[in-house]
């Protein structure tokens, strides 16, 4: 199983990242367009795993407060172009504590550096145009292992189990 923890968002920030994409269109960009149920904000990649129950375990273990996550500025790495998040202490956070975890428990993610986005095109053409995203903002209340598996038009992503916020 091709494993990872993320967050799922909203409608109405996936409504505002859909609107991205749109203009995006419109103005000539080609390429691989993420669709709007696959929108998501990857905390943890884990990549090819054989039994998704001692990640969920692990998962449960990590405990944090709901907090506010908001878009803020685009930008690419290469091809692949992506919606940035503002800065979030408690993003920062949860991530430093899911990754800890999972390395104390011996399972393996990808340890580059965390750097907050959510993937709007693979394979785009042509040069990023100054489009800033609408304001989008929500409380994050839930963290969710996710299994990806090639489908026929593209990336099927299924919750596999969920993490709740503490209380206030």
């Amino acid at each position: 199983m091709r494993l990872f923890i993320a967050i799922n968002l909203s409608d109405a920030m996936k409504a505002s990242l859909i609107n991205i994409q749109n203009a995006l269109y419109d103005r000539g960009v080609r390429g691989n367009y993420t669709s709007e149920e696959n929108l998501h904000l990857t905390l943890a990649f884990i990549g090819e795993y054989p039994n998704a129950q001692p990640v969920l375990d692990v998962l449960s273990a990590v405990t944090f407060r709901p907090f506010e996550l908001s878009l803020e500025g685009m930008g690419r790495f290469g091809d692949l172009w992506w919606a940035g998040m503002r800065e979030s202490v408690p993003l920062t956070a949860v991530v430093r504590r899911i990754r800890r975890a999972l390395a104390e428990n011996g399972i393996p993610f990808d340890k580059k550096r965390f750097s907050p986005h959510i993937t709007l095109i693979r394979k785009a053409s042509g040069d990023l145009p100054g489009i800033a995203p609408e304001p989008a903002s929500m409380t994050v209340n839930t963290l969710s292992l996710m299994r990806s598996d090639r489908g026929r038009n593209g990336m099927i992503y299924t919750e596999l189990g969920a993490l709740e916020a503490d209380g206030e």
